[in-house]
């Protein structure tokens, strides 16, 4: 394999961890951010907690896998994202730590101020990393104010505040919003009653919004912000240097790759088709149906914002010429040919055992479930 070949297949790989990321564990997170909505007492939240509790894990490590896969593949993005959204990433951090110890803790106490404290913290478990993520999306697009030095020693020139623009903040929420319906899909196929009644409504109202949400994202990428192009001539088997290219900004150019490569429509069409799907099999009361029908949903507008992009990871906005792309933030050809080795013989193993886990915990968790294993529950 040569190296441009390397390359392309770990910008794959990556966008498969992250929409596995997305849609595994995006419903547990979904679920979490939509806790004191769709359940309303103790035993129905019981209901909801225990519809993730023996998966949430399991899905988590797609985020773990991603950014290892980042260090090992892409360097020079790890070291610029963990630099510049250090503070984002640790308010993500924090969140998610709530989640095992708002599970673990909620049911030590019978006391209600007690799980009604666990769970406002497994909501902000849910709600915060969701709002984050799309925030971090809305600012790769916008550019990341960073740069190189002569040395290739990165400088990071702004904070968290900074990432809370107005476009970013639209994104948080359209993310918010996606990973709301995707967890009431969920809700809808492994609870009953009340619970999943509620999820229904909870998921049309989401995908509804996120709908919305991503015909005006386009708008507001097409004519409201300038994306980058690069205008010299680009070596895809040469050494990562970012600092050698040059790059222009102009209105609309995150949409060219779409005008240039027609194919790539079909992203932004399975983003559409997946959550108005969603929608009608929900009345319908076709729940599995729905469920891979929001997961398409969420997997074409993440894969749409990576098409996008093509070929940059991370632009730059005070720099444009440093902004990292696929053809100069890579490791070596040697790492990334012995990590495709790798992967192509443990990602098998990994989907035959995740498929293995869902279908042996296949079914729905009821409220006289919960009652009667009471106290080996969460």
């Amino acid at each position: 394999m040569d190296y441009e070949l390397l390359r392309l297949i770990w910008w794959a790989f990556m966008a498969v961890l992250v929409v596995g990321f997305a849609v595994m564990d995006g419903f547990d997170l979904g679920v979490a951010a939509q806790l004191p909505f769709v359940a309303r007492t103790d035993t129905q939240r019981r209901v909801a907690i225990n519809s993730i509790g023996p998966v949430w894990d399991g899905n988590q490590v797609w985020l773990i896998t991603a950014g290892g896969a980042t260090f090992a593949a892409f360097p020079l993005l790890y070291a610029a994202a963990f630099s510049g959204f250090y503070f984002a990433m640790l308010l993500v951090l924090v969140a998610l730590i709530l989640r095992p110890v708002g599970f673990d803790f909620r049911n030590k106490l019978s006391d209600r101020r007690w799980r009604a404290t666990w769970d406002a913290a497994l909501f902000v478990s849910g709600a915060v990393p969701s709002v984050v993520f799309g925030v971090a999306v809305g600012n790769l697009l916008l550019g990341v104010p960073f740069h190189f030095d002569a040395d290739l020693r990165l400088y990071y020139e702004g904070g968290l505040i900074g990432l809370l623009n107005p476009f970013g903040l639209f994104c948080g929420v359209l993310s918010l919003a996606m990973l709301l319906m995707h967890g009431a899909a969920y809700l809808a196929l492994k609870t009953e009653g009340q619970v999943a009644t509620r999820a229904r409504w909870v998921l049309v109202a989401a995908a509804l919004t996120a709908v919305v949400m991503f015909a005006l994202g386009g708008v507001w990428v097409a004519w409201g912000m300038d994306g980058h192009v690069i205008t010299s001539t680009v070596d895809t088997a040469g050494p990562s240097n970012p600092t050698t290219k040059t790059v222009v900004t102009r209105a609309g150019a995150w949409l060219e790759n779409f005008a240039r490569h027609s194919w790539m429509l079909a992203a932004p069409a399975a983003g559409f088709a997946g959550m108005v799907l969603a929608v009608l099999l929900t009345l319908r009361g076709r729940a599995g149906a729905a469920f891979m029908a929001s997961a398409l949903g969420v997997a074409g507008i993440i894969v749409t914002a990576g098409l996008a992009l093509f070929p940059f990871l991370m632009p730059s906005s005070t720099h444009p010429r440093f902004g990292l792309t696929l053809w100069d933030a890579t490791s070596s050809r040697g790492t990334l040919l012995t990590m495709t080795v790798v992967t192509v013989f443990f990602l098998p193993i990994v989907a035959a055992y995740t498929s293995w886990v869902y279908r042996v915990l296949r079914g729905r968790v009821t409220p006289a479930y919960v009652e009667e294993h009471g106290s080996s529950l969460y």
